[in-house]
C-alpha cells in the first residue's frame, strides 16, 4: 500500500536530493567553522571542565580581567 503511494507521487526523488545537499552544506559549514577557530580559544574551552572555576593565567579571559 505505501509502496503504491510513493511510486505514484511525482517528484518524490527531489526530496532525497535536497536533503542530502542540505546535510552536506551543514556538515561542510560545521567543519569550516571548526577549522577557523583559534588554537588558543580551543585550548581554553577544552580546559574549562578541568579548571573548577579558576582562571588560567595565560587564557584570553585572564588578560581581559586584569586590564
Amino acid at each position: 500500500m505505501i509502496k503504491n503511494i510513493l511510486t505514484h507521487t511525482g517528484g518524490i526523488a527531489l526530496y532525497g536530493i535536497v536533503s542530502i545537499c542540505l546535510f552536506f552544506a551543514v556538515f561542510a559549514a560545521a567543519v569550516l567553522w571548526t577549522l577557523a577557530q583559534r588554537a588558543s580559544h580551543v585550548r581554553h574551552m577544552g580546559e574549562l571542565p578541568l579548571n573548577d572555576g579558576e582562571i588560567h593565567p595565560f587564557s584570553p579571559s585572564a588578560s581581559k580581567n586584569h586590564e
